[in-house]
């Protein structure tokens, strides 16, 4: 096992109706700013629960966040919080209202090099505190102290990661999911189940405990997935989904252990060029990666195949077939895993996305072996 640190400071607050305990979480002595994305919380009844746990509190709204929230949108709410005074945010919604809240908060006392600071070029010092109320189980940002911001005027998407921005607490009511599109639940899966692989399907450094609470996850989601599918107001199925959700991306299977992270480098910048779904980028991506580099990742994949998909045959065809298995979920669950599928051709995609790994300077997985010829062989095989 690797050395870590694990700090993890984030209050879970979770189970139906806790929204109610607001009043008692949030500062009583600040101004607050509520931030949301297009308004699907007026429609659900989550807004008009938030209004009502915080009566007699002072805030402000800020809505439009968008998915995949955009830097000029972060910016102009960092804009409206510093003219209207505000002292604490608190994101209602998915993990994009959350991620752009982090980033919202991350730039507060930054002057005109908010950029540098996504770059990573500029640390910031200080950053309002945040909190949230979530809506979606995807991202697992509610419990860590990363997020992803696009800038789509120069087709970028950059992750960022800060001790600053940490939510001081999150309330996760699983029943909020029950009026959720199909489309976010099934991104949703996918989202965490990649998330768990970036950490877990690596190589052995004898991390046990760590290992088998990833495979926990992939197997919890795997057989709740389909019932979470077919009926989202099932209240347990969606508590198993939005803990996975949670337990995927709050540094706990990651900690000591060989990560990854390929895939989602590459993905963002799918999402970047294409725009198409974070979740659709990685079910195309992984597959393809996963088969190019099979030989590093054998050992892992043997396990997850026999512990997840009970899979049966020599080390090499559990192997083999576990992506197989693993691209037949994804495509179970509605998430397509082809380019063709969703109108993007293969070739131009290598190029362009080849081109900003060079400009970018950056080679990514556990073995350093994803360098931009690599990335352009990977969307090649993605077709």
């Amino acid at each position: 096992m690797n050395n870590f640190i694990l700090h993890t400071p984030t209050k879970i607050v979770f189970g139906k109706d806790e929204v109610k305990r607001l009043s008692s979480l949030l500062p009583k002595d600040k101004k607050i700013l509520l931030l949301y994305g297009g308004g699907s919380i007026k429609k659900n009844g989550v807004y008009d629960d938030v209004i009502n746990a915080t009566d007699g509190l002072n805030f402000v709204e800020f809505g439009g966040i968008e998915a995949n929230p955009d830097f000029d949108t972060c910016v102009k709410a960092r804009n409206f919080a510093r003219q209207n005074g505000v002292e604490f945010l608190l994101s209602v919604g998915g993990g994009s209202v959350l991620d752009a809240t982090k980033f919202i908060s991350l730039i507060f006392y930054e002057n005109g090099d908010e950029w540098e600071v996504l770059e990573g070029k500029k640390c910031a010092s200080n950053a309002l505190p945040l909190a949230s109320v979530m809506t979606l189980p995807a991202t697992g940002s509610e419990m860590n102290n990363g997020g992803v911001i696009s800038r789509r005027s120069t087709q970028d998407k950059l992750s960022f990661k800060s001790r600053l921005v940490f939510p001081k607490f999150s309330i996760i009511d699983p029943s909020y999911t029950a009026s959720l599109p199909l489309r976010q639940i099934q991104n949703g899966i996918v989202d965490t189940f990649v998330h768990t692989l970036e950490q877990y399907a690596t190589w052995d450094i004898n991390t046990p405990m760590q290992d088998l609470w990833a495979i926990g996850i992939l197997r919890t989601l795997l057989e709740e997935g389909p019932k979470a599918i077919s009926d989202p107001s099932d209240y347990d199925v969606m508590s198993n989904i939005c803990w996975c959700a949670t337990c995927g991306l709050n540094g706990w299977i990651g900690a000591g252990v060989i990560q990854d992270w390929a895939v989602h480098m590459i993905g963002h910048e799918l999402t970047a060029f294409y725009g198409i779904d974070h979740a659709q980028s990685l079910a195309v991506v992984l597959p393809s990666r996963y088969r190019l580099h099979l030989k590093n990742k054998k050992e892992k994949l043997y396990k997850l195949g026999v512990e997840v998909f009970k899979l049966e045959g020599n080390k090499d065809q559990i192997a083999s077939n576990c992506i197989d298995k693993i691209e037949e979920f994804f495509n179970s669950l509605g998430v397509k895993t082809h380019l063709s599928d969703y109108g993007i051709d293969e070739k131009e995609a290598s190029i362009k996305i080849a081109e900003r790994f060079i400009q970018r300077n950056k080679i990514w997985g556990e073995h350093s072996e994803v360098t931009p010829e690599v990335v352009r062989v990977i969307l090649i095989n993605a077709k």
